[in-house]
């Protein structure tokens, strides 16, 4: 949580996630995706997990529909947070930040304010009645208490129910281990656009192979829906 590709204080939109591949097909007898099915999916990087100190350093969204297509390539803006929220940040968090090459461009990013205007005019783009479209990602209510606090606009264009993949990846791993251990790797090297393509492809992965009568798939299978989701969804460089 806490992607690559941002530079300054200037958005950037990446050439993103491709669309889904053949095994998240329409399981809803081919009925189009309409502005009620949407999907905003969200990752931010902080200068920590404590929201009594610590502030949002980069934010980034993709919007899909129902089968989890990327409307667009995606929307992603570095933050400059107070000073004192940079000092707080410990050592784990810096040599984080510093090796995706966040912590260098900090200094030329944008005030907190600006970046939820851009956030939230980049989302009405695509979901133009607030309210309607859940929150998606990983671990979601961390980025959704820091929404809350930096970005109550955002928050509340959004609908108040979440989609986390982290609830299916823990079911997985209880009720379809074979799904759980084959499931995609994670290197988006703590960058927010390329977080949210994982989490794009991660959920794409347990949709094709948990979403199924039981016992679940063998793991050849598995392991071959893995590699259709990385295909599908790989973060865009």
């Amino acid at each position: 949580m806490l992607c690559p590709l941002s530079y300054g204080g200037a958005s950037t939109r990446l050439p993103g996630a491709a669309a889904v591949a053949g095994s998240a097909r329409s399981r809803m007898g081919g009925m189009a995706s309409s502005e009620n099915d949407r999907l905003v999916w969200i990752d931010c990087e902080m200068t920590g997990l404590d929201l009594a100190v610590d502030e949002l350093v980069e934010i980034a969204v993709i919007v899909t529909d129902f089968e989890l297509r990327p409307l667009d390539p995606g929307f992603q803006i570095v933050i400059k947070p107070d000073a004192s929220a940079l000092a707080n940040m410990n050592d784990f968090v810096t040599a984080m930040h510093e090796k995706s090459g966040l912590l260098e461009a900090i200094p030329n990013g944008v005030s907190v304010a600006e970046a939820e205007f851009e956030v939230l005019e980049y989302i009405q783009r695509f979901v133009p009645l607030e309210g309607k479209a859940p929150l998606a990602g990983n671990t979601i209510g961390t980025d959704r208490m820091f929404l809350a606090k930096y970005m109550p606009r955002v928050d509340r264009w959004l609908h108040y129910r979440n989609v986390d993949v982290s609830s299916i990846k823990e079911l997985a791993r209880r009720w379809y281990p074979r799904a759980y251990i084959h499931a995609p790797a994670k290197d988006g090297g703590h960058r927010a656009l390329a977080d949210i393509s994982e989490s794009l492809r991660e959920l794409a992965y347990y949709r094709s192979v948990v979403f199924v009568p039981e016992p679940g798939p063998t793991s050849d299978e598995a392991k071959q829906a893995a590699a259709v989701a990385v295909s599908a969804f790989a973060p865009g460089v």
